[in-house]
Parts: C-alpha cells; sequence; structure tokens
C-alpha cells in the first residue's frame, strides 16, 4: 500500500525526490502520512480535493484486499 501511495504522489509532483511516505501501525489500522514539498501540495490535493479522495479510494480498495484498513494523511 505504501508503494501504491508513494508511486501515485512522484507521478504527480513535480519534485519526486521530496516525496516520502512514512507507515505506522495504530490500533489496528495501518496510518500512511504522505509528505511533499510545498510547491506540490496543490497537485497532490487537486481541485477540491479530488486526486487527494481519488488516492485514498484507491487506498481504501488495497487495504481491503489485504484484510486490514488504512488512512492517508497528507502533511
Amino acid at each position: 500500500m505504501k508503494e501504491l501511495i508513494e508511486y501515485i504522489a512522484k507521478s504527480l509532483a513535480s519534485k519526486p525526490e521530496d516525496v516520502k511516505v512514512t507507515e505506522e501501525i495504530e490500533d489496528g489500522r495501518v496510518i500512511l502520512r504522505l509528505e511533499v514539498a510545498d510547491e506540490d501540495k496543490g497537485k497532490i490535493i487537486g481541485r477540491q480535493g479530488r486526486v487527494a479522495q481519488a488516492m485514498r479510494v484507491l487506498l481504501r480498495v488495497a487495504s481491503v484486499k489485504n484484510g486490514t484498513r488504512a488512512i492517508l494523511e497528507i502533511v
């Protein structure tokens, strides 16, 4: 799941070397924190949050296939 979010974010970002995804397990949930450069935050979030929402939907589908729950936080 971490690789999926990292791949999508690097594809969208103009500075892919600044994309960093950290993974934590808390209360049986996987929490993925996505950090990008300040000028790339708009691209990652998208208009009215549509890109971020699409990333969350893909993450939810991948986590259900693995039998876990996952949350994406954009920092």
